[in-house]
């Protein structure tokens, strides 16, 4: 009888050693994760605010309007010697391809020089070279 009396003083006293050992986590984990969120004020950062570098660079310029390494697709133009496509370069002369009709295959190649608009041999669509400075 002694013993069975030992073994349920041994149980309990464990089983009470173990649920204080498990609340004594918990609290410590919710101090913990409170006080991380509480550090950071604002919550989870934008792309802006952890931007490093080359990223941040081209955020900030994309904030004021410009696409230094041309990431956004080219304004459209109607190719007339008026509207001429724009093409951008960084020297005096570039070659260009031009894909005259939706479905053809073949590519036209020509260079292109600075100056005045030129047209395509095939099509006839307007092109112009600008320079373009880098942004580096």
């Amino acid at each position: 009888m002694a013993g069975r009396q030992l073994l349920l003083r041994l149980l309990t006293t464990t089983t009470r050693a173990t649920r204080a050992t498990s609340q004594l986590r918990s609290n410590l984990l919710v101090r913990q994760s409170h006080r991380a969120l509480s550090s950071t004020a604002r919550g989870i950062p934008t792309d802006d605010e952890q931007a490093t570098g080359l990223e941040r660079r081209t955020l900030q310029a994309l904030k004021q309007g410009k696409d230094p390494y041309s990431i956004l697709k080219p304004k459209e133009y109607a190719g007339t010697k008026e509207d001429p496509h724009i093409v951008p370069c960084i020297g005096t002369k570039r070659l260009v391809g031009c894909l005259c009709e939706e479905d053809n295959t073949a590519i036209v190649w020509f260079w292109l020089h600075e100056g005045d608009a030129q047209r395509c041999p095939s099509c006839g669509s307007h092109y112009k070279l600008i320079h373009h400075e880098l942004p580096h």
